[in-house]
């Protein structure tokens, strides 16, 4: 392996929202080389499957994938539950899942606003809620949770996309010193322009491309593993002195 391994990762409970594809399967994938116990969820059945079939091989442990509409409460906690009940109490939750679909302010309608902070935002607290006993139960866990810079440029045309990852770093801090006691660890991770499959199909343009690099202090491009590789080391005990902090993925950019 070129980077880091982690023993503590190794047999470790991981569970992963948004695993399917872009940056939460790259996390799937690199637990999965550490030798986690890797489960996620995610809408997408049919790039879950995939995913879980070509990593099978390669894994100590299969990842195990289970279809999940995460803006359904409901269905996220009982999906939590068939999780823990083949991986076990969970150790590690990194809350992946979001949708940066851009709208505009001026159309944006109740519905549509409820609609986003749910997609982005709400299901992050109740899948914290859901794993809590089992990490209090071991005396420790890690929680990482997926912001964006977005909030912090700030951009424009999604604003309430924009407003939900700014809200994910006031729960990553309250939720470190509610959990703090029993040894359980919250921090975020706040990417940057990262080039993935999604965003090279639909926003993608060299005049958007352009504005990165003259922004950025590193000219290249940032991809899912450099994220990746951030989540591993915040999951890994090499970080148990690290709460309640929010780490910018950025190439040198905000």
């Amino acid at each position: 392996m070129k980077y880091a391994t982690y023993p503590s990762l190794q047999n470790r409970a991981v569970l992963i929202t948004g695993g399917a594809s872009g940056i939460g399967a790259s996390m799937v994938e690199q637990f999965s080389q550490q030798g986690s116990k890797v489960a996620f969820l995610d809408v997408d059945s049919t790039s879950g499957l995939k995913l879980v079939t070509s990593l099978s091989s390669t894994s100590r442990h299969a990842p195990v994938f289970l279809a999940c509409d995460l803006t359904d409460i409901d269905s996220l906690r009982s999906g939590i539950k068939q999780i823990q009940s083949i991986v076990g109490p969970i150790e590690v939750l990194v809350n992946n899942a979001a949708n940066d679909t851009r709208h505009s302010y001026a159309e944006l309608t109740p519905e549509a606003w409820d609609a986003a902070i749910a997609v982005n935002l709400r299901h992050q607290f109740f899948a914290i809620q859901a794993v809590a006993p089992d990490m209090i139960a071991n005396g420790a866990g890690s929680i990482i949770n997926l912001s964006s810079i977005s909030w912090m440029i700030p951009s424009v045309g999604m604003p309430a996309y924009i407003t939900a990852k700014a809200g994910i770093i006031g729960l990553t801090r309250t939720m470190s010193h509610e959990l703090g006691s029993s040894n359980i660890r919250v921090n975020a991770v706040s990417p940057g322009a990262i080039l993935t499959d999604r965003q090279r199909q639909l926003w993608w343009t060299p005049e958007y491309e352009s504005a990165i690099m003259t922004r950025q202090s590193l000219k290249r491009h940032l991809t899912e593993e450099d994220v990746a590789r951030l989540v591993l080391f915040l999951a890994a005990d090499d970080s148990s002195g690290i709460t309640n902090q929010n780490y910018v993925m950025d190439g040198g950019w905000v």
